[in-house]
Order: structure tokens, then sequence, then C-alpha cells
């Protein structure tokens, strides 16, 4: 079932994804699989992550990314790949960090449902 997001918050997120580089959920696949040096990290809340997350994700929920992401990540150079549920929120996480200075972050398209939609494994 779709989720309905409210017009305001899909306006914020479209500007956020504007300003962001995005990368698909299959690229993801094959950046993990070929052994890529990024950090995979997933922004959603604590419940949504428990259900499911990506293999070799870290989980940094939008609550508390922006304070702990210099301890996770202090070289703001890292390649850094962010995802949510649908792709709103990591767009937006990803505005944010580009702000601190984080000059490599990108969002995943679709999220985590997006993930799933295609098939790939999830770790639980």
């Amino acid at each position: 079932m779709a989720k309905s997001h409210s017009p305001r918050f899909l306006k914020l997120a479209e500007e956020a994804k504007q300003s962001v580089r995005e990368v698909s959920p299959t690229e993801v696949k094959r950046m993990l699989d070929t052994g890529d040096r990024f950090h995979l990290i997933d922004v959603r809340e604590d419940h949504e992550w428990a259900v499911g997350h990506l293999p070799q994700a870290r989980h940094l929920g939008r609550g508390i990314l922006e304070r702990d992401i210099e301890k996770a990540v202090p070289d703001e150079r890292d390649p850094i790949v962010l995802y949510c549920g649908g792709g709103y929120r990591s767009a937006m996480a990803a505005m944010n960090l580009a702000r601190m200075g984080y000059t490599n972050v990108l969002s995943m398209q679709g999220g985590f449902s997006g993930w799933e939609e295609a098939g790939l494994d999830v770790s639980r």
C-alpha cells in the first residue's frame, strides 16, 4: 500500500531530490558485491530498522544523523549512501550532510521499498 505524504513534505522532499545525487538499488547492490568502499547508512526509524535492513548497513536514524555523523564518518570526503523507506527522507538527509561539508553523499532511489521491489536480499 502506498503511503500518503502531505503536500508540504513532498515539496520539501522534491526540492532535496533536485539537489542531491541518487543511485538505484541495483547500483547499490553492485557496489556491495564488488566491494566498493562506502558507508551504507539507514536513516529510518528504529522500528523500521528492526523489521529489516540492507546487508552491511549501519543504522543512524534521522533523529540522530546530523548529531552523530562526524563520529561515524569522520572524513567528509568518504563515499556515503543513505536510504530510508521510499527515498524522500534520505534525500533530505543527504542535502543536510552536504550542507555540513560532506562531498560524496548519495541517496538511494526508492529506499528500502525499492530494494525489496527489486527482489534484493534483506537482513532481518
